[in-house]
């Protein structure tokens, strides 16, 4: 991915107003992020706990997207696996994030979800430049590249099932 501005942040959310957009925290590390590692950009609100966002190029353009996950979980004592990484966690690693939908259907409050990492550091941990705590990940016969491309279809299945053009 390549490095974006704020600015370019706060126009490309597809399922919040336009207002809400430009009240978003932004990421505070944003110009030490490591974007040739990044298949998309995450972070996490410090100051709303069980909100989070991602940035990521799809289809040409830029798209962000708001997400919402429970601040505490229970019941989880096993391992979860992050849907677009395939990523162990132990404990709260991974967290159901739901996001609403584009356009009239998120206006219905019609929303979709995804089991993802937490810290949504897919990206660092498919390239092992994060390791997760107790987790880890499978050993694989796939490339690196390999990985790369199936997170990025992972990610790209989950945002065509909220993000009408």
């Amino acid at each position: 991915m390549k490095a974006v501005s704020e600015q370019d942040i706060c126009a490309s959310f597809v399922n919040c107003s336009k207002g809400e957009a430009r009240r978003l925290p932004m990421p505070r590390d944003l110009a030490e992020q490591p974007w040739d590692d990044l298949d998309f950009l995450g972070w996490r609100d410090l100051a709303a706990p069980g909100r989070s966002y991602i940035v990521t190029e799809h289809d040409g353009e830029l798209i962000g997207i708001t997400l919402r996950f429970p601040s505490r979980q229970r019941g989880f004592l096993h391992r979860s696996m992050c849907s677009l990484c395939l990523t162990t966690h132990p404990g709260g690693g991974v967290s159901l994030m739901t996001a609403r939908k584009s356009g009239p259907a998120g206006r219905e409050g019609n929303s979709v979800g995804v089991y993802i990492c937490t810290d949504l550091a897919c990206s660092l941990y498919v390239r092992g430049r994060k390791v997760p705590a107790a987790g880890g990940r499978f050993k694989e016969t796939l490339t690196l590249e390999e990985q790369v491309a199936r997170t990025r279809t992972n990610l790209a299945a989950f945002l065509r099932t909220l993000y009408v053009a």
